[in-house]
């Protein structure tokens, strides 16, 4: 990994601190660039206008005993992943052959909607239990590496 790829990431983990996510270690951030130029940020939380978990001071997937990397929609929040995507389309700005820089390997979902938008490159720091996601990834041919340092 390159002094970029470091730098980066190191935003994306401040970024996750912005997560209203009960969970705990589940504080998710991304960040989409391009040409070395962040174009979105995003962290996973309620969508506009409802409240968050931490404002509701429980869980729902926790309550209901979901396994983590499993039933992605019993959940109020939006992943990461989709808020930097949803916010360039906000913005209209293109994300075709940009970089996706993740605390969190993206799920299925997520990795679908990367594909779509035309993300070429996925950086992402720690592991997550969805083996289909690797496989579309794979299928896809976007350049996915874990980093280190």
């Amino acid at each position: 990994m390159d002094k970029w790829d470091k730098r980066f990431m190191e935003i994306c983990e401040v970024v996750s601190t912005w997560s209203s996510c009960a969970r705990e270690g589940r504080q998710i951030g991304a960040i989409i660039t391009k040409d070395k130029r962040i174009l979105t940020t995003g962290y996973n939380g309620a969508p506009a206008g409802i409240l968050n978990c931490r404002d509701k001071g429980y869980c729902m997937r926790d309550e209901m005993g979901i396994k983590s990397g499993t039933c992605q929609e019993m959940c109020y929040a939006v992943h990461a992943e989709q808020n930097a995507i949803i916010q360039a389309a906000k913005l209209g700005l293109s994300v075709d052959g940009a970089t996706l820089y993740c605390t969190h390997q993206p799920c299925t979902i997520c990795t679908r909607m990367i594909i779509n938008s035309g993300i070429a490159k996925i950086i992402y720091k720690h592991p997550y239990p969805d083996e289909f996601a690797m496989k579309l990834i794979k299928e896809s041919g976007i350049v996915c590496e874990q980093f280190s340092e």
